[in-house]
C-alpha cells in the first residue's frame, strides 16, 4: 500500500491514513497490552468494519490523523492524531499509538509525536497540545515529559481497572515550548531555493 511522507523523522515518518490501515487500527486496538493504554479501546472488541469506518470518516472529513510507518520497511507501525480542534483558541488535543510490539521502546513514539506536534504548532498555527494519560501508563509519560510536556492537572481515582483505581493526569505544551525537527527545515530550504 502506498504511504506518503509528509513529516519525515530520522526512524519514521506520518503518512495520511488509508483504508487498508483498518487491519492494523482493529488488531492493534484489540491488543489488549496496545489498548489498556489508551482507555475506552480496551473495553469492547473492535470489528474490522468498525475500523474500516473509523479510517473512511477520518478521509472523508479530512481528520488530521497519521499512520506512523517505519522509514526503513514503510511497513505501519501506530497512529497518531489531533482532535478537538479549536481555531479560534488555537488549541487541539494529541493522542499517539505505536500498535506494533516490535517497535516499542525504540524512539518511534518519541520521534511520532515530535512529528505531529510539529504539525500542530507549525503548519495548523495551534498555541497549546494538550493530552491525557492514565497514572499507571508510566512509559507514556516519561516519553511526554521527554519531548516537553508538562502537568497540568490530575482527576483521582478516575479509572478502576482489575478492581484498582487511577487516576488520569493532563499535560499540555504550548508552540513556544517546542522546537520544530522537521518543517522549520522545510521552510528554509524553500526559502533558499527561491534566492
Amino acid at each position: 500500500m502506498p504511504y506518503y511522507r509528509k513529516l519525515v523523522g530520522q526512524q519514521c515518518y506520518l503518512s495520511p491514513c488509508s483504508e487498508e490501515d483498518a487491519e492494523h487500527w482493529a488488531r492493534w486496538d484489540n491488543d489488549l497490552a496496545a489498548s489498556i493504554p489508551l482507555g475506552s479501546e480496551a473495553y469492547s472488541p473492535q470489528a474490522i468494519e468498525h475500523a474500516r469506518d473509523a479510517v473512511r470518516a477520518a478521509m472523508r472529513d479530512q481528520h488530521h490523523v497519521f499512520t506512523v510507518v517505519d522509514l526503513a520497511s514503510d511497513q505501519a507501525i501506530g497512529r497518531t492524531m489531533l482532535f478537538n480542534i479549536d481555531h479560534i483558541n488555537q488549541a487541539a488535543m494529541v493522542g499517539l499509538l505505536i500498535g506494533e510490539r516490535s517497535a516499542w521502546g525504540k524512539g518511534y513514539g518519541t520521534e511520532a509525536l515530535q512529528l505531529v506536534l510539529d504539525y500542530g504548532f507549525n503548519l495548523l498555527n495551534l498555541h497549546n497540545i494538550m493530552l491525557g494519560v492514565y497514572a499507571y501508563n508510566t512509559r507514556a509519560i516519561a516519553l511526554y515529559e521527554k519531548v516537553g510536556f508538562k502537568l497540568i492537572g490530575r482527576r483521582r481515582g478516575v479509572r478502576l481497572l482489575g478492581g484498582v483505581r487511577h487516576d488520569a493526569l493532563t499535560m499540555d505544551m504550548l508552540a513556544e515550548e517546542f522546537s520544530s525537527p522537521f518543517v522549520r527545515g522545510v521552510v528554509e530550504q524553500i526559502g533558499t531555493r527561491a534566492g
